[in-house]
């Protein structure tokens, strides 16, 4: 198994809690999401309508898809409720410092 590559996406600031941020690595959009005191990343598409998801809403661990309101759990990507019924590619993320570093 090859190591994970973590590159830096953010700075801790720019992402405060209850709030969004759309960062691009290579050609993945990534949304990082600051809920339940953690940074949560998952790529920005719907697994139902393959939307972008960065304008849903976010709370309380999930993110919901603004087209259709499927709502995806933000650790594991599943989906919590329809229409959605495939989960939503997660990242892991590393804080180190005040940097934001995703795995790609």
């Amino acid at each position: 198994m090859s190591e994970k590559t973590f590159v830096a996406v953010a700075k801790l600031d720019e992402v405060p809690p209850g709030a969004k941020k759309l960062v691009t690595v290579g050609k993945v959009e990534i949304v990082l999401c600051n809920t339940l005191d953690r940074i949560f990343a998952v790529r920005n598409l719907c697994s139902h309508a393959y939307e972008k998801i960065d304008c849903g809403r976010m709370k309380n661990g999930w993110i919901s898809c603004p087209v259709h309101g499927a709502r995806f759990d933000l650790e594991t990507g599943q989906p919590i409720n329809p229409p959605a019924v495939m989960p939503i590619e997660t990242f892991e993320v590393r804080v180190e410092g005040d940097e934001i570093a995703v795995a790609v």
